[in-house]
């Protein structure tokens, strides 16, 4: 049985700050993952982003937390087949489970990193399930509570 990756071993993956390690598996050069293969069999890409980073999405009007690392995608099929093929992202990037937020309404999102964007304007974030786990550092920065593990 494979053991459930740590908080901190997700956010020690995700010091790359920008900069991508060459991946040594030639399934993650360019290709599509095949059903057959298991995500947690492959080595990841050192995530763009990291948890507690204030981000929007590049398309869509929203911005969010990130709270949640999967170093390539973990969702559903059903979930990825529900999204139009034109602008289906790769699954073989990280994806980011963000606390979101947009002029309406908040929600959690699922969002790869192809489509993320730093969110650089400072303004604190409003969705009710951050008090939770984040402390606010000001100007619309963020850090992990002490002892918070998803």
């Amino acid at each position: 049985m494979a053991r459930r990756t740590t908080l901190l071993e997700k956010l020690q993956r995700s010091i790359g700050l920008g900069r991508r390690k060459e991946a040594e598996d030639p399934l993650l050069l360019d290709k599509p993952l095949n059903r057959e293969q298991r995500y947690n069999d492959i080595t990841p890409l050192l995530a763009k982003f990291q948890i507690g980073q204030v981000v929007r999405h590049r398309h869509f009007p929203f911005r969010g937390i990130i709270f949640d690392v999967d170093p390539v995608f973990a969702n559903t099929d059903e979930w990825y087949e529900s999204i139009p093929e034109e602008v289906r992202p790769r699954k073989d990037q990280p994806f980011y489970h963000l606390f979101a937020e947009n002029e309406r309404t908040h929600y959690v999102a699922y969002v790869s990193e192809q489509n993320l964007i730093i969110d650089d304007s400072e303004t604190p974030l409003s969705h009710p399930d951050i008090q939770e786990w984040f402390n606010e550092t000001g100007r619309g920065r963020y850090e992990l509570k002490k002892g918070v593990a998803n």
